[in-house]
């Protein structure tokens, strides 16, 4: 581990030339509690130093997996396996990983250099040792200044770096982090998911990440791992995840989708009077009505009075402007430059184009109003 410590010490941005980090094979975990199944069968391989995120709305069992990868869940069925060594059945504190709570979990009688170096005195390190390492994490996280204070001293920002400071410090081969940002507001966390993810590419630690913000996840992670009701959807780069959503269902959860009624015919529909093709895969299943899942940026616009709809509402996000724009009963969301939507007004009739290269579509939702808008 003396690489380790060497890049931990140092100021350099250059990841190591091999990944310190290990492999995590999860293969076909299955838990449950009651009759409810919280993982059916999730297989799933971490490369050696990849940052991995699971995402997935409440109760997917992305937060299980992380927990089982943990030790902290018996499993039911299948194993985790970390470079070649089953660790199903090897207790928590011997499976060589750090973790990051979303609570901080800091010792509130400690300052934050004994917080660091908690876990090294657990390992029977000396005290100059502990100490002197501990600085160095401080100062990597931007805390050398708040060494002696106590987490009630220290705004929320500043604890969860101690408490990613405090899972470094035990040199892990695999890092665990369950939503660490979630509790803070939007500038610190902002901040703060960009330190660590310039720290992990710098020491190349196997990372696993668990939230339910879109935005971290396609800010930080290498790959995605999607997920529902205990099962993966598509495990992708983020914008493979986001371009080329794999199901409906990853179309929907990631980022924003409007649902357009269509039929399809022969591996093609109709949108907005022009032909477009069906993308391949879970939607070369349907064949008749569907839905078609549009991103705001797969339509374009242009002013015309005899065009299919007419504009309901218009959001500034900065660069791009969103507009709504009602056909029939369908709301649909449009993206354009902001210079083009200054010159939009509410009520201005559009027509509308499909720029998008193929379409996925989902089956038809039933009992739902055609057309509604999904995010």
């Amino acid at each position: 581990m003396t690489q380790t410590r060497e890049t931990l010490g140092s100021t350099s941005q250059t990841p190591p030339s091999q990944p310190l980090g290990a492999e995590v094979r999860l293969e076909s975990l299955v838990r449950t509690y009651g009759n409810v199944r919280a993982l059916d069968g999730l297989s799933l391989t971490i490369n050696p130093g990849e940052f991995m995120a699971l995402l997935g709305p409440s109760g997917c069992g992305k937060t299980t997996a992380l927990r089982v990868l943990a030790g902290f869940e018996i499993l039911d069925g299948g194993r985790v396996v970390v470079d070649g060594v089953d660790l199903s059945d090897v207790n928590a504190r011997k499976r060589d990983m750090g973790m990051v709570f979303q609570s901080y979990s800091l010792f509130p009688n400690m300052n934050a250099l004994n917080n660091v170096a908690f876990g090294l005195r657990m390992r029977k390190q000396s005290g100059p040792v502990r100490r002197k390492k501990a600085s160095e994490l401080l100062e990597m996280v931007g805390l050398a200044d708040q060494a002696s204070k106590y987490p009630h001293q220290m705004s929320g920002g500043q604890q969860q770096r101690v408490a990613l400071a405090r899972a470094l410090a035990i040199e892990p081969r695999v890092l665990l982090l369950d939503e660490p940002l979630s509790a803070l507001d939007a500038i610190v966390r902002a901040e703060l998911r960009d330190q660590i993810r310039s720290l992990q590419q710098r020491l190349a630690i196997t990372t696993v990440f668990v939230t339910h913000d879109q935005e971290e996840v396609l800010s930080m992670a290498d790959r995605v791992c999607v997920m529902s009701r205990g099962r993966i959807e598509q495990v992708a780069a983020p914008a493979e995840l986001y371009e080329r959503p794999a199901t409906a269902f990853v179309a929907q959860f990631v980022g924003i989708s409007s649902r357009v009624p269509v039929v399809v015919v022969g591996g093609e529909l109709e949108l907005f009077g022009q032909k477009c093709a069906v993308r391949r895969g879970e939607s070369t299943s349907v064949s008749g009505p569907g839905d078609a899942l549009l991103r705001p940026e797969d339509v374009a616009v242009t002013v015309d009075p005899g065009g299919q709809g007419f504009v309901t509402r218009k959001s500034f996000l900065g660069a791009m402007t969103r507009l709504v724009v009602q056909v029939g009963d369908i709301n649909l969301r449009v993206d354009v430059r902001s210079d083009v939507g200054s010159e939009i007004d509410l009520g201005t009739r559009v027509a509308l184009r499909v720029v998008a290269r193929d379409v996925l579509v989902a089956p038809r939702r039933d009992g739902s109003p055609e057309g509604t808008e999904t995010s």
